[in-house]
């Protein structure tokens, strides 16, 4: 949208967009709204659906031998691959352009077409870069192997996926970042390029309400929320172990997520959590209203959008640097950061929550105030006057 108002966007080219309500389409994916664009786009926007469509419908069908790995023919991997591949052959269609945005993963092909055509190469980096991360995650999977398996795709990347990634960023000219975090993760054979960083913006607060008077009743379980997959790259593993060093039950543990191991997996380790299964974003901004903190001590992030959702719902933070919100803690005003890998630092901050609670309220007014002032209109025209800035 942001590159449109600017008058600088030729194409976008996606898997699935649609701009009205199609019902069957809703009903293959609940979180289809995350591919609803603007009416002004639709001239924009130009759709290379069936590998994306076929594994939506093959992993809401449980059959994960076709979506699971990273050499399934309806994985995520293949279907950037082919998207890319599609995009790579689409560049020279349009003479006048004078520049690609793309990202990780789905910008090898085209990053090398587009170089051969002598156009600028924008990157949008959304995670750590991958030796970071893989080095953070092989750390973890030494340090709590029975989590290891929840790590899938941060270790498991084959060679040739991770040199397809190196090759994106060497090719590229401008790489975006959405915070700190991502930006400090490069290597430094890549000191050289331009590198900007722009958070992610929140959604519209028109809903928030002030909850003092609730949070502060003590007979009542201090509710502390998780949104994320369960993995240990989100520091699940921490969560739990604080939970248990705590060891009250005037502290509810609420996560939301997709499972990465059987929830009799996480049950054995922590009986007492309160699961709830992925829904509808809609639904997950109504669950945060019922609860009080928003826990998210991740071992590896880009910049988590669930931070400043919960913010939005009033919501204080116990995060790590990690999770690129580093700057969304105002310590003690809009929440903590805690070291990684540190559940006694966590069981600490949950139980100052919960000895003053009278404080959460304002609190959540607090970070309802400075989440406010992180707007995508901002994230957008940071990167448009970067890339016309050349």
């Amino acid at each position: 949208m942001g590159l449109m108002q600017a008058g600088m966007l030729e194409k976008f080219v996606t898997t699935i967009a649609y701009f009205d309500d199609p019902k069957w389409l809703k009903a293959i994916a609940r979180d289809i709204n995350r591919r609803k664009f603007d009416e002004s786009l639709k001239p924009y926007i130009q759709t290379h659906p069936f590998r994306e469509t076929a594994r939506q419908i093959f992993y809401k069908l449980g059959m994960a031998d076709l979506t699971d790995l990273e050499s399934n023919p309806f994985g995520i991997t293949a279907v950037y691959t082919e998207l890319d591949h599609y995009v790579s052959k689409k560049i020279t269609s349009y003479p006048g352009i004078s520049g690609f945005y793309g990202y990780e993963d789905g910008s090898y092909h085209t990053f090398g077409a587009a170089k051969k055509a002598g156009l600028r190469c924008i990157y949008e980096l959304p995670i750590a870069y991958w030796q970071t991360m893989r080095s953070l995650l092989m750390e973890e999977a030494e340090r709590l192997p029975a989590w290891k398996p929840t790590l899938k795709g941060g270790i498991s990347d084959s060679a040739g996926k991770l040199e397809r990634k190196t090759t994106e960023l060497k090719l590229a000219d401008l790489v975006i970042a959405p915070s700190k975090f991502v930006a400090g993760s490069l290597p430094a054979w890549a000191n050289d390029k331009k590198v900007i960083v722009s958070a992610f913006g929140t959604p519209a607060n028109a809903k928030y309400v002030k909850r003092s008077s609730r949070v502060a009743d003590k007979n009542r379980p201090l509710r502390i929320l998780f949104v994320g997959s369960m993995s240990q790259r989100k520091g699940l593993a921490d969560l739990f172990e604080a939970i248990r060093l705590l060891n009250t039950k005037h502290v509810q543990l609420i996560v939301l997520g997709s499972l990465q191991s059987p929830l009799s997996f996480y049950k054995k380790i922590l009986p007492a959590f309160s699961y709830e299964a992925p829904r509808a974003h809609n639904e997950v901004l109504t669950l945060m209203e019922s609860c009080d903190v928003l826990c998210l001590p991740s071992i590896v992030e880009g910049r988590a959008l669930v931070l400043q959702e919960a913010m939005s719902r009033g919501l204080p933070l116990i995060i790590t640097p990690n999770t690129g919100g580093e700057d969304l803690i105002i310590e003690k005003q809009t929440g903590f950061l805690v070291p990684i890998r540190s559940p006694q630092s966590i069981a600490e901050k949950i139980n100052w929550f919960l000895e003053n609670r009278s404080c959460i309220g304002e609190m959540g007014n607090a970070a309802f105030n400075h989440a406010a002032k992180y707007t995508w209109e901002v994230y957008s025209k940071k990167i448009t006057d970067a890339i016309q800035q050349g």
